[in-house]
């Protein structure tokens, strides 16, 4: 019964302190565009004109 008595307290702080980054997150805006990141590596990137060394 003693562990219950410090258990208890830890496991609300831990959902308080989740609680508290999630609410960060979305003032924050970390959810404001949730497609763009998944599709951005299908988009066509502007051909640049390197040039090769060749010895």
């Amino acid at each position: 019964m003693n562990i219950l008595m410090v258990m208890v307290p830890i496991a609300i702080l831990l959902a308080a302190g989740a609680v508290y980054a999630f609410t960060w997150a979305i003032r924050s805006g970390q959810y404001e565009d949730t497609e763009t990141p998944a599709i951005r590596m299908l988009w066509d990137d502007e051909e640049t004109n390197i040039k090769k060394k060749t010895s």
